[in-house]
């Protein structure tokens, strides 16, 4: 069985990433990249599905796990009756293949280790051919070739489709294992020197954090520079692509339905990913998103997705993966994502919001980038006033979503302050009319008039965590009763134990109908706690703001690692990790706070 969602640490190259369990497990590996098909998926499953377990032969003392310094080099310590021995494990940002590597280093006394490698590519389908060849080991099946290279010191033998190891560490000694992936195709994979690569991964990622820009509070420190070095490491390097967490099929209720892909690059995270980007200081990182945006929008507007691939790909086709049983039997299984298909007026806000904030912060909007701006307008001043899926994407029937229609109220806001800004050349006037026809209409048909609060949809009753967005958007200003009224409601009726939920539910005490179209219920959405902050601080409740905060930032694990959601009564995580709009709510929501309180 995995362990649980906090259990697990994360390694990676900055092309694709890795889940290192407690128990010195790695359950989960996609190869090469970040949405590619995995070899370790013992995450979904059990040991069958693939892994690759190092540590101790007996049972000792609880691990003690950390990150060396500012980096995504985990190492993990056991203490047995014979010894103690430590597990360094990274993945060296890539010049030729991917690379696992892990060094074992005596500490103590000495300590027999064993080791299993279980490869299965193409999401535990494909059993691999394994053969021996020059003192290493290198399984092969369409595709995929990967070969593990360890010292001559360790014992290794096949067994049931495995490679297991066995040898003993003394104090002193360092024993490093590579396993490196290459097309089946090519020849072998380069030798590498796992300690010269420990070197330079190590100053690599200690040169990257130091670049953070000051402007924080001592006691958010630490949580924000882990979340930035998280969201670092969920960004496909070679696009600037960044995805939305690095594995797929986590449940958001343990033994429910709702599992989902999340190895893509969303529009919504747009805006706030790149202001999390700008105010730590990071330029480049955040020019290479914006980037990324304008090439995989590029073409007809009407066809603006609501993610995509992390080369900008369009077509995410979601399958049911009935071979594997699912995280604690949370099935089906999805790969890919039926979501990319949906209508989502929200994105055009988001994009155009996007473009806006790189304006105020000296991104250039070049002329063809204007244009394509121009059309998207075009097209949503037809269809603002169409019904979609809304921000959740949900599955039900499409609505009028209060949150979509803001986006669209923010698209031709932010249009209107970029062509004042730029003096670009565009029909200024009438997006001033629509921008004025959307504000009303949303505050009309949007508004519940017996409570004086945001609903979730027109004509709905039930409130939505995203109606917070009147006040972070500026759609409305902070002193409107309609604002704090809706904060309050939120507050009152979506908590749980405190947390924010999304929306209701049909298992909530709240719930009303079945907007989203699935059975059972979820979490509370993390990022959606951190934008109740960030709403309090607007209307002036900082206290409360700062004590939500410092809730929020314990529910992360001893590594300051944060997944989709969290279950208040059993403790835990739960959905997607790492999370990257829960890290970039997190840094959001500490700056605003050192702006305030500072």
């Amino acid at each position: 069985m995995p362990g649980r969602i906090e259990d697990y640490a994360l390694i990676g190259d900055l092309q694709t990433a890795a889940l290192v369990g407690r128990d010195g497990s790695i359950d989960w590996l996609c190869l090469p990249r970040f949405d590619s098909p995995s070899c370790f998926a013992a995450l979904l499953g059990g040991d069958e599905h693939g892994h690759w377990r190092l540590a101790p032969a007996s049972d000792g003392e609880a691990p003690f796990r950390s990150y060396i310094g500012d980096s995504l080099v985990l190492q993990t310590e056991w203490t047995t009756s014979t010894g103690s021995v430590r597990v360094i494990d990274f993945m060296p940002q890539r010049d030729r293949t991917p690379d696992v590597m892990r060094i074992v280093e005596g500490i103590s006394g000495s300590v027999e280790m064993v080791g299993e490698l279980r490869l299965r590519f193409d999401y535990a389908r494909v059993v691999p051919w394994m053969r021996r060849t020059n003192h290493h080991r290198v399984a092969i099946a369409g595709p995929d070739a990967v070969w593990l290279r360890c010292d001559e010191k360790v014992h290794t033998y096949g067994r049931d489709f495995a490679t297991y190891s066995e040898f003993t560490v003394h104090a002193g000694e360092r024993i490093p294992f590579v396993l490196s992936w290459t097309p089946s195709h090519h020849s072998a994979a380069p030798r590498q020197d796992a300690e010269k690569s420990l070197a330079t991964t190590l100053e690599d990622w200690q040169r990257w954090a130091d670049h953070c820009a000051p402007g924080l509070l001592d006691q958010d420190q630490s949580a924000v520079r882990r979340s930035l070095i998280t969201l670092k490491a969920l960004t496909y390097d070679p696009t600037g692509g960044i995805v939305a967490a690095a594995t797929a099929g986590l449940p958001e209720q343990i033994g429910g339905a709702r599992n989902w892909d999340y190895r893509f690059c969303w529009l919504r995270d747009s805006t706030m990913t790149l202001s999390a980007l700008l105010n730590a200081g990071y330029r480049r990182e955040a020019v290479a998103w914006y980037q990324w945006l304008l090439r995989a929008i590029a073409g007809d507007p009407a066809a603006l997705q609501t993610m995509y691939g992390v080369d900008g790909e369009r077509r995410l086709p979601e399958q049911l993966a009935d071979w594997l049983p699912g995280y604690e039997g949370s099935h089906p299984v999805r790969f890919g994502n039926a979501a990319v298909d949906q209508l989502q007026l929200d994105v055009y806000g988001e994009v155009v919001d996007t473009l806006y904030l790189g304006h105020q912060h000296g991104i250039k909007i070049e002329l063809h980038v204007w244009r394509l701006l121009l059309k998207l307008l075009e097209f949503l001043e037809e269809h603002w006033s169409d019904p979609d899926e809304g921000l959740w994407e949900v599955r039900g029937p499409r609505r009028h979503f209060v949150h979509s229609k803001i986006m669209c109220w923010v698209a031709f806001d932010r249009a209107v302050k970029l062509a004042e800004e730029t003096k670009m050349a565009g029909p200024v006037e009438r997006w001033r009319e629509l921008r004025d026809i959307i504000h009303a209409d949303v505050c009309s048909r949007g508004v519940d008039k017996k409570r004086g609060v945001f609903t979730q949809y027109y004509g709905g009753a039930a409130l939505d965590a995203s109606t917070l967005f009147t006040v972070k958007t500026g759609f409305l200003p902070p002193e409107d009763p309609r604002v704090v009224a809706t904060i309050e409601a939120i507050q009152r009726e979506l908590h749980h134990d405190g947390f924010i939920l999304r929306y209701s539910t049909p298992t909530d005490d709240a719930a009303t109908d079945a907007v989203d179209g699935l059975a059972g219920s979820e979490g509370a959405f993390l990022a959606c706690s951190y934008w109740l902050c960030d709403a309090l601080i607007l209307i002036g409740r900082v206290d409360e703001a700062r004590a939500l905060f410092d809730r929020l930032r314990y529910l992360a694990n001893d590594l300051g690692l944060i997944s989709e959601e969290w279950d208040p009564v059993a403790g835990r995580q739960l959905g997607n990790t790492p999370q990257a709009f829960t890290h970039v709510a997190l840094v959001n929501t500490a700056f605003q706070l050192a702006h305030t309180e500072g």
